[in-house]
């Protein structure tokens, strides 16, 4: 009886042991960040629309404010957004989101120098006053990234493609 005990603690042991390495190695085998961040800034008035484009990427309408942002991006390309508080700055709808849907946006320079841009699909945004939980969003995706991608910008913009937050704050 003693040796089957024995017998049985050592396969347990041994099985225990070859999971937690099967687990380091998947751990091992996640992307490095190119970047991560705990903070953006909503698009300023003097950038809104075609006032002064980043990269090729209109401002907003509107200027845009956050309460808080945090993500990273990976050099496989998995992008993390997650934006509480996103809303408009100015206007007759200050300090709320009209928009159900933000998308994330990297934009890179490629190995020429020239900027590249890849969006992700539409992700929820809530709307209304930032009071009540408008413009927070969570946005998870990963995205063909061009290869080198060097000085990365990550944006939060609308369907449409115009930012309202952008790295860099």
């Amino acid at each position: 009886m003693p040796r089957t005990r024995t017998r049985s603690i050592a396969i347990l042991l041994s099985v225990a042991a070859l999971l937690l390495g099967m687990q380091s190695a998947v751990v091992t085998a996640k992307s490095p960040k190119i970047l991560e961040f705990d903070t953006m800034i909503g698009v300023p008035d003097g950038m809104t629309g075609t006032k002064a484009p980043i990269r090729g990427i209109n401002g907003g309408g509107i200027a845009w404010t956050l309460a808080t942002a945090k993500g990273e991006l990976s050099t496989a390309g998995h992008l993390e957004v997650e934006v509480t508080g996103l809303v408009l700055a100015a206007g007759g709808n200050a300090g709320s989101n009209p928009s159900a849907a933000f998308r994330g946006l990297v934009s890179c320079l490629n190995d020429d120098g020239a900027p590249v841009s890849v969006s992700t699909d539409p992700f929820p945004a809530t709307t209304g006053p930032a009071a009540s939980g408008g413009g927070n969003s969570k946005i998870e995706a990963t995205l063909s990234l061009p290869d080198p991608c060097i000085a990365p910008i990550v944006f939060v913009t609308s369907a449409g493609g115009s930012w309202f937050a952008s790295t860099g704050g």
